[in-house]
C-alpha cells in the first residue's frame, strides 16, 4: 500500500515536517510513500492518506532539520522523497549519517541546499525595483527569475532592507507585495508586469559606469557571478558591452598617464606620531593608507595615557586585512590568545568566526576584522587570566582610534559583533538581540550591521543550542556579504 502525501506548497517545510513524524510513527517506509504538492495529480497506486502526526517518537538531529529546510526549497521534484529518506536513515541507525560527506544522499542534499543558497544570494544581488505611480502613492516593482523555490523565504530579507517603502516583487510562480506592515502573496505574473525602466535608469547606468575599472576586466569572472539571464533586469547591464569594448583602450590610456600624483592640497588628513614618536606629522591618509595604518598603530602603542589595564596586558592587538575591504568586523577585545600572539580572532572565538564565514561563502582574506578595544582586560586568578569586559570608559577611550581605522580602510559597511562593538560603532547602547540582522546608522553614515559576537556561541549550554545559533550566525554573516555585492 502506498501512502499519498499532498503537500500545501513547494516548499512548505513545516508541512512536510509534520507529516514525515507521523509517517515516521507509524513506520511507513519511504518507498511506500508518494510525495505531491497541492495541484499535483498522485499516482494510480496511491491509497492512503498519512496518519495524522503525533508526539515525535525519534530524535532528530538539528543539522537535519536546518539542511532540509534549505533542500526543500530547491526544484528538484524527489526532493520530499529524498528528504524522507534521509530522515528516515538518519532515525533508524544511521545516527552519524550527516558526517558522510561522501554518500549519495547527503551529498545530493547539500549540493541542493547550496544551490538555493546561491539563488537567495542571486536575488538579493540582481533584483531592481522600478517606480510605478499609483492611487495608494508611489510603489516599487521587480521582477525576478529565481531557479528555485525562494520566493517566501527571502521575502524578509526584503522586508528588513526595504521597510520603508511600499514594494512588490514579481516572479513566475508567486508574487510578494509589501504595504509598510505586512507581507501578502499572490499568483505570479510575467516581466511585462514590471516597467523596462523609469527615472532612476540612468543613475544606474551612470554609477555603474562609474565603478567600472577597465584594467580589472575579467568576462569570465563577471559572467560566472552574474550570468547574461539577470541582464534584462537590471539597467546598469546596458552599459557592460559598451564598456568591454572600450576597455582595452581605457586600460592603455591609463598605463600612459601612469600614476595619479598626490593631491598638494588634501581636504583632509590624518594626525599621526612620526617613526621617532617624538613629534606630529600630517599624513594624508588617501596617499598611502597602509602606513597611515601602521603610524596609528604606533601612535596607540605608544600612548602616555593608557588604561591602567593595557599596560598589564602582553602587547596591543591592532586590526588586520587589506585596504579598501567591503567588510570591517569590529568584536569586542583581544583574549588570551591574541595578546600572546599579537593578532585579532586567532583564539578559540576567532577560529569559530574563520568557520562560520566559510560556511557563510565570504572570502575570509578580503575583510578586515578588529576590535573596539585594543588590549586585553582581565582578571590575574593564579596561572589563568580571566576576561573582563570592557566597561563606558575603555570604549570611549579606543573608540577615536577605530573611527579613524575604519577611516584609512574605507569599508563599505561596518558589522559589529557584540554590544561593545555595537556601542563602539554607534556611540549608543542598544540591544544586540533586538538589533541583530539589521542596520543601524555609524560614523560619517556607514551602515552598521549587528549580529552576536562568536564567543557567544560557544558559553551556550548545550550542543543542540549553539548549533541553532550558529546557523543564524551563518545566516547573519550570508545577509552581511549580501548587504556590499
Amino acid at each position: 500500500m502506498t501512502t499519498a502525501v499532498i503537500l500545501p506548497g513547494p516548499a512548505a517545510f513545516d508541512a512536510w515536517r509534520d507529516i514525515a513524524r507521523g509517517l515516521l510513527a507509524a513506520e511507513i517506509r519511504p518507498e511506500d510513500t508518494e510525495w505531491h504538492v497541492a495541484g499535483d495529480t498522485p499516482g494510480l497506486f496511491a491509497t492512503a492518506a498519512p496518519p495524522a502526526s503525533g508526539p515525535p517518537r525519534h530524535r532528530v538531529p538539528k543539522g537535519f532539520l536546518e539542511l532540509a529546510e534549505f533542500a526543500i526549497r530547491h526544484r528538484d521534484p524527489e526532493r520530499f522523497m529524498l528528504l524522507y529518506r534521509t530522515l528516515w536513515r538518519v532515525t533508524h541507525g544511521e545516527h552519524e549519517l550527516l558526517t558522510v560527506a561522501t554518500d549519495p544522499d547527503i551529498a545530493r542534499l547539500q549540493a541542493m541546499a547550496k544551490a538555493v543558497r546561491r539563488d537567495a544570494h542571486k536575488m538579493h544581488a540582481f533584483l531592481r525595483f522600478r517606480h510605478v505611480e499609483t492611487e495608494a502613492g508611489l510603489r516599487h516593482i521587480a521582477w525576478f527569475e529565481p531557479e528555485h523555490h525562494i520566493e517566501r523565504a527571502e521575502a524578509g530579507f526584503f522586508v528588513r532592507r526595504f521597510a520603508g517603502l511600499l514594494w512588490t516583487i514579481v516572479t513566475p510562480r508567486c508574487t510578494v507585495h509589501w504595504n509598510g506592515d505586512r507581507i501578502a502573496f499572490g499568483p505570479g505574473g510575467n516581466r511585462f508586469d514590471v516597467p523596462r525602466d523609469d527615472a532612476t535608469e540612468p543613475l544606474w547606468r551612470a554609477y555603474y559606469a562609474a565603478v567600472f575599472n577597465p584594467a580589472r576586466m575579467k568576462p569570465g569572472a563577471m559572467l560566472s557571478e552574474m550570468p547574461r539571464k539577470y541582464w534584462r533586469n537590471m539597467p546598469e547591464t546596458a552599459e557592460i558591452p559598451r564598456l568591454m569594448r572600450e576597455a582595452p583602450r581605457r586600460a592603455a590610456e591609463m598605463i600612459a598617464r601612469g600614476a595619479t600624483p598626490p593631491n598638494p592640497r588634501p581636504q583632509r588628513g590624518v594626525y599621526l606620531h612620526d617613526q621617532g614618536g617624538d613629534g606630529m606629522d600630517l599624513l594624508d591618509a588617501g596617499r598611502d593608507p597602509k602606513a597611515a595604518l601602521k603610524a596609528l598603530k604606533r601612535e596607540l602603542a605608544g600612548g602616555n595615557d593608557l588604561p591602567d589595564f593595557a599596560r598589564r596586558a602582553t602587547q596591543m592587538v591592532f586590526g588586520e586585512g587589506p585596504i579598501g575591504a567591503p567588510l570591517f568586523f569590529v568584536g569586542e577585545q583581544p583574549g588570551d590568545e591574541e595578546d600572546l600572539k599579537g593578532r585579532p580572532f586567532v583564539g578559540p572565538a576567532g577560529r569559530l568566526f574563520d568557520r562560520a564565514m566559510g560556511d557563510a561563502e565570504v572570502p575570509r582574506d578580503e575583510a578586515y576584522v578588529t576590535n573596539a578595544v585594543k588590549h586585553f582586560k582581565f582578571t590575574p586568578t593564579g596561572k589563568r587570566r580571566l576576561h573582563q569586559s570592557p566597561d563606558a570608559g575603555d570604549i570611549a577611550y579606543y573608540r577615536p582610534f577605530l573611527l579613524r581605522e575604519i577611516g584609512l580602510v574605507a569599508p563599505r559597511l561596518l558589522v559589529a559583533l557584540g554590544a561593545t562593538a555595537l556601542r563602539a560603532l554607534t556611540g549608543k547602547s542598544l540591544p544586540v538581540m533586538k538589533t541583530r540582522g539589521t542596520t543601524v546608522d555609524g560614523p560619517e553614515g556607514l551602515p552598521v550591521f549587528a549580529t552576536v559576537h562568536p564567543s557567544y556561541l560557544l558559553r551556550l549550554p548545550d550542543q543542540a543550542a549553539q548549533q541553532r545559533e550558529y546557523a543564524t550566525f551563518v545566516e547573519d554573516l550570508r545577509k552581511a556579504q549580501g548587504l556590499v555585492v
